[in-house]
């Protein structure tokens, strides 16, 4: 399936239940189009499934109950993801690869540095985006060497400063 169609139905999936705006905040479609910007180059330099990183850039905060301390988004957002593979819409991974998206999501806000490569790469798409709330991701905190790079950091902070 082609990658943009696996983000057609990750949007069509959301956006009802969507709580927060979906075009200004933190964590909208803005961040998550970013997320899975840096999560297709992740994907490639780790090598794994960028379907992986797709359902979790448009999934990962798609649970949240506010902009702000939400605990228990990622837990969540793995919850939703099961019920969009019993629905049968999430349907493009395999079952280590769908345990590894919900594992990601659900640990996504902990700080963790060291699991599997797809999980590590679901991260650190995540965290290149801190730039959106001010914050210029350390690459101390980074899981990938990728992600690690002061070249990736810096374009990643510019994209997601808007100023």
């Amino acid at each position: 399936m082609d990658h943009a169609q696996i983000i057609n139905k990750a949007i069509a999936a959301v956006r009802p239940v969507f709580r927060l705006h979906w075009h200004h905040g933190a964590h909208g479609i803005a961040h998550w189009s970013r997320v899975w910007y840096h999560g297709r180059r992740l994907a490639r330099s780790v090598d794994v499934n960028p379907a992986i990183l797709a359902w979790f850039a448009y999934l990962h905060d798609s649970q949240r109950h506010n902009e702000y301390s939400d605990p228990s988004h990622g837990r969540r957002a793995a919850d939703f993801a099961l019920q969009l593979h019993k629905e049968g819409t999430l349907s493009e991974l395999n079952a280590t690869e769908f345990e590894q998206l919900c594992e990601a999501m659900r640990l996504h806000s902990d700080g963790l540095s060291d699991a599997h490569p797809a999980m590590c790469a679901c991260w650190d798409a995540d965290r290149l985006d801190l730039g959106r709330v001010g914050i210029t991701p350390d690459p101390r905190l980074l899981c990938t060497s990728y992600a690690r790079r002061p070249d990736v950091i810096k374009r990643a902070t510019r994209m997601a400063r808007p100023f």
